[in-house]
């Protein structure tokens, strides 16, 4: 890539590259050896920590209720037992898609299989380099950094107020610092979850402490000596903090990937069995792939996601020609309450609490669009909303979605 070094040390050839040691990295290492795959596999990785789980980041570990150590997604033995060549803290820096070749600072991998799981990017806000005080949370060094600034910290601001802004001020709220969590959506995780639901975590967060300061973009920081003082508002007002998390969503890391041939918009364009070239794969948050159930290209960002379109990928690696239709899932625990949400919540759904009573707290919401179930949330019911999710597959797989159609689906175009 312009203006990177590369020094070629050595050619390394693999049966398949996994380029990414992340959870959907190792789960398509997994699932190769699985469906039987004999051949030399290399999991290459930017960061230099084995794989471990995302998920835990902004509760346990950030919290101090888990060691870093307990994240990770395999101990050493097992993932001895793959047989997978692991490189680690070699970001990848440059695709030859011709080649199914990669390159880092020190060498080139080349395979006959590339599978791209490269994950996202946080988003940040304008701040001069080396602010103190001032947080994304993606990687495990993120959420380590971050635990030690609470120690220091008496007020902090959560810039989002999406599914990980949401869970980092729970986390943040419940050690005992002051916490304002703002952003322009009405209500903590309104697009996800809908007026109903977005409503009731919002009076979870406030009965909890958290001051929600919402309905307002941010222009940007305040700060003094080098270190962050507050957090300004499109309305022009300050909130005080010396503690900033900014959690404001994420790209694709697709960056290294300009000028290797693949498209590129939105992640890595795939075709339904998420392959982005002859013998190139995508998977995970980087992947945008076009899924037969609703007729368009989408790219999804969650830990369930991942695995499973790990699976189709190895599948297609070793001769099939399976399509990845999944209904999307994510979950979501803050304070108390754990939220499963299956599809996808849209403005235009309607919500319709069909078990439990919200003022019991315990309920399932189905949501409506167009006379089908579009998306099924479970408040502490995990079982029963499981169980209505079934009328969600009944939808979904009635008859396949015209090209182009709408679907219950995220971060659809």
């Amino acid at each position: 890539m312009p203006g990177e070094e590369i020094v070629t040390a050595t050619t390394r050839r693999a049966g398949v590259l996994v380029v990414g040691a992340s959870a959907a990295g190792l789960a398509t290492v997994e699932a190769l050896r699985r469906q039987g795959y004999g051949d030399r596999v290399t999991l290459l990785g930017a960061e230099p920590h084995l794989p471990y789980d995302r998920p835990p980041l902004s509760k346990q570990v950030l919290s101090s209720a888990w060691p870093a150590e307990r994240t990770l997604l395999r101990a050493p033995r097992m993932l001895a037992d793959l047989d997978v060549e692991i490189v680690l803290g070699k970001p990848a820096l440059a695709l030859d898609a011709a080649e199914r070749a990669v390159r880092t600072a020190t060498a080139t991998h080349a395979a006959d299989h590339v599978v791209i799981a490269t994950g996202a990017t946080p988003r940040t806000l304008p701040a001069p380099d080396g602010l103190r005080g001032v947080h994304v949370l993606r990687t495990l060094d993120d959420a380590l950094a971050l635990r030690a600034d609470l120690t220091r910290a008496t007020r902090a601001v959560v810039v989002g107020e999406g599914v990980l802004g949401a869970e980092i001020a729970a986390t943040i709220r419940q050690s005992g610092l002051e916490v304002t969590m703002t952003g322009p959506q009405p209500a903590p995780m309104a697009s996800q979850l809908g007026e109903l639901v977005s409503g009731m975590l919002a009076r979870l967060h406030a009965d909890n402490g958290v001051r929600l300061r919402l309905g307002v973009g941010v222009s940007g920081l305040t700060d003094r000596d080098g270190a962050v003082t507050g957090v300004r508002l499109e309305t022009d007002e300050t909130i005080p903090a010396d503690l900033v998390v900014v959690a404001i969503g994420a790209r694709p890391n697709t960056d290294w990937l300009v000028g290797s041939g693949l498209t590129l918009d939105n992640g890595v364009v795939c075709d339904s069995g998420c392959r982005a070239a002859h013998g190139i794969y995508a998977v995970g948050d980087v992947a945008r792939w076009h899924h037969p159930g609703v007729g368009a290209a989408i790219r999804l960002e969650n830990r369930t996601n991942a695995i499973e379109q790990a699976g189709v990928v190895a599948a297609n690696i070793v001769g099939g020609e399976q399509a990845y239709r999944p209904i999307p899932y994510f979950w979501t625990d803050q304070f108390t309450t754990k939220i499963q949400v299956y599809g996808t919540v849209t403005a235009d759904a309607v919500a319709t609490v069909v078990d439990g009573d919200p003022a019991d707290g315990r309920f399932v919401v189905r949501y409506d669009r167009g006379g089908s179930v579009a998306a099924v949330l479970g408040w502490n019911m995990p079982k029963q909303a499981r169980m209505q999710r079934q009328k969600l597959v009944d939808a979904l797989t009635a008859e396949p979605a015209a090209p182009g159609g709408a679907g219950p689906v995220a971060n659809a175009s």
